[in-house]
């Protein structure tokens, strides 16, 4: 018997992240549905975090295992571009997730001049610097903390 699309999306956003396996793909944001198209086939859609992501085959091969082992061999997978995948789709257990492994993902915007950035995941410090655009996988640059002067990696939206 095949599952319900509502079953499908719920296995789908609990796969880990290929690149980040202590966040699942439903916490980092980028399932973006699970349904029954028109033509009766189940269709998962979803936003990588950028568009040269290394991790799309994995996760798109990931998401058919999903379809297939519940009835929908058929499936379909679909990468959708637009609207772009933010940081602010990061839910907040995946915020926490991130931070526990110390990787910060930005807060939201900051209004200019305040000199406020990504609160540390170390210490909680706001002052905190770019230090690199690379980080140790391409949707993350380096920042350093003032206070702890630790160097973190931070969530980035490409």
């Amino acid at each position: 018997m095949s599952a319900a699309p509502d079953l499908v999306r719920e296995r789908v956003e609990a796969l880990p992240d290929p690149e980040l396996p202590m966040i699942t793909l439903g916490e980092l944001g980028v399932i973006r549905s699970a349904r029954t198209a028109d033509d009766g086939c189940v269709e998962v859609e979803f936003t990588p975090t950028f568009l040269g992501c290394p991790a799309i085959p994995a996760i798109t091969e990931a998401i058919a295992d999903v379809l297939a082992d519940c009835g929908h061999p058929d499936g379909r997978v679909r990468q959708v571009l637009s609207p772009a995948w933010t940081p602010e789709r990061i839910t907040a257990a995946g915020r926490d997730k991130l931070a526990q492994h110390g990787i910060a993902p930005p807060g939201g915007p900051t209004p200019v001049g305040l000199g406020l950035g990504t609160p540390c995941p170390h210490c909680g410090s706001q002052d905190t610097r770019p230090h690199s655009s690379f980080g140790p996988t391409r949707c993350q640059s380096l920042l350093r903390c003032a206070r702890c002067r630790e160097i973190f990696p931070c969530i980035t939206a490409m």
